[in-house]
């Protein structure tokens, strides 16, 4: 069976264990279809976004901020993190689970936002160059600059933080939130609006996803 401890961590199973158990395949199996899904979509929704027209903020911190290209320090500070969640999650299957519930809510609910809330980059901005995470975009030449509120970069970092049960794992993430949250001010590649915004943004997409990946058993 599937639950929380008393300290509200997850259940120490081996990757043999969790798959004997009906409830973790069928949810593993329907968060796995999602996720192609939003991978097929992602190419598209993003040609979308780049080419309509939104509003310009004016954001009093970025307007006094000289740009600068950091694009190295936030790359290694993404990926990271993100490296260090993939092997906690290769050693616990409840943690694949429940980040990958939530990295899937964190990104439909900036999807839904960023449809609903076009704006234009600040002025000043230097494209971010990150391979990486231009492949998952599904555009390998140019840059998206219009996926703006909320921050994915300081989002994805909070529900790690969230997510990692360590204490040094979660101190790692939470620093890494406040350097890539600080840098993508000094890059111009977000506004201060979508880096406050995506703290409570997450913790809610991280609560949502791990009631909906744990079930009744959610603490």
């Amino acid at each position: 069976m599937l639950s929380f401890k008393e300290n509200n961590t997850l259940p120490a199973l081996t990757w043999k264990e969790a798959v004997k158990a009906d409830s973790f395949k069928i949810r593993l199996l329907v968060i796995s279809l999602i996720f192609a899904a939003i991978l097929f979509a992602f190419p598209f929704f993003f040609q979308h976004i780049e080419q309509r027209d939104g509003y310009l903020l004016k954001d009093f911190i970025v307007d006094h901020l000289k740009p600068a290209d950091v694009s190295v320090p936030i790359f290694v500070c993404i990926w990271g993190i993100t490296l260090l969640m993939i092997i906690r999650c290769i050693r616990n299957p409840m943690l694949f689970l429940v980040g990958l519930y939530g990295f899937i809510v964190l990104t439909l609910m900036r999807m839904l936002t960023i449809s609903l809330i076009p704006l234009n980059p600040p002025h000043g901005l230097i494209p971010l160059v990150d391979p990486l995470s231009n492949f998952f975009y599904g555009n390998k030449s140019s840059f998206v600059t219009k996926d703006l509120f909320f921050s994915g970069h300081v989002s994805s970092q909070f529900l790690y933080f969230l997510c990692l049960l360590k204490p040094r794992d979660k101190k790692l993430a939470l620093i890494s939130t406040v350097i890539v949250g600080s840098l993508v001010l000094v890059q111009h590649v977000h506004y201060t609006i979508d880096v406050v915004a995506a703290i409570p943004l997450s913790y809610l997409a991280y609560r949502i996803g791990k009631r909906v990946a744990m079930g009744r058993n959610a603490a």
